[in-house]
């Protein structure tokens, strides 16, 4: 991860730097994950920018094309000089690593929950305090997953912590302790 760190951060820190300045930098996150999320989920959209067939100017056509009027200016900018310097195929990375130092720069904690089953918006509530007292800050982000093979409840994630609060969790801990046992 090192090296494509090294690709990724001088995008990442140019991008926030602009967005800060101008005042638009929470606005602008929110897009960032919404370009994100439409990038995981196009195989299209990944597999055309990725290809060598397409010219530069073919892609930032295409990506002026969906996104201009949807993002801001500074967005926009980022990925078409992602595309002029053949590194669009690192747009995931390059975004990821927006919101990573984004969060760094606001002390945000990010939580990572897996849970066997959608969570009610109470629970939600609920694991939101938790997570504060956790992370040891009011400024708190958290990703949701669903992972049927849980069984029932959740693990959390925050930072190196990992609390397992899981079904299957209980099971292979039991497991384990009735191996030490014969």
């Amino acid at each position: 991860m090192p090296l494509l760190n090294a690709i990724t951060t001088p995008y990442a820190e140019a991008f926030l730097q602009v967005v800060s300045a101008d005042g638009s930098a929470d606005a602008v996150i929110q897009e960032v994950r919404d370009v994100l999320t439409l990038w995981h989920e196009s195989a299209d959209l990944r597999e055309s920018m990725a290809s060598p067939v397409l010219e530069v100017s073919a892609k930032k056509a295409a990506l002026i094309k969906l996104f201009e009027g949807q993002v801001s200016p500074a967005l926009l900018n980022l990925l078409k000089l992602l595309a002029d310097r053949q590194r669009i195929g690192f747009l995931d990375a390059v975004l990821e690593r927006v919101l990573d130092l984004y969060r760094e720069q606001n002390q945000i904690a990010l939580a990572t929950v897996t849970s066997a089953a959608a969570l009610s918006e109470e629970q939600k509530q609920r694991l939101t305090e938790k997570v504060k007292a956790v992370a040891g800050t009011d400024k708190v982000e958290i990703d949701t997953t669903i992972d049927p093979s849980l069984i029932g409840g959740f693990v959390l994630k925050v930072g190196s912590r990992v609390i397992d609060a899981s079904l299957s969790g209980q099971v292979r801990r039991l497991g384990l302790a009735l191996a030490k046992v014969s």
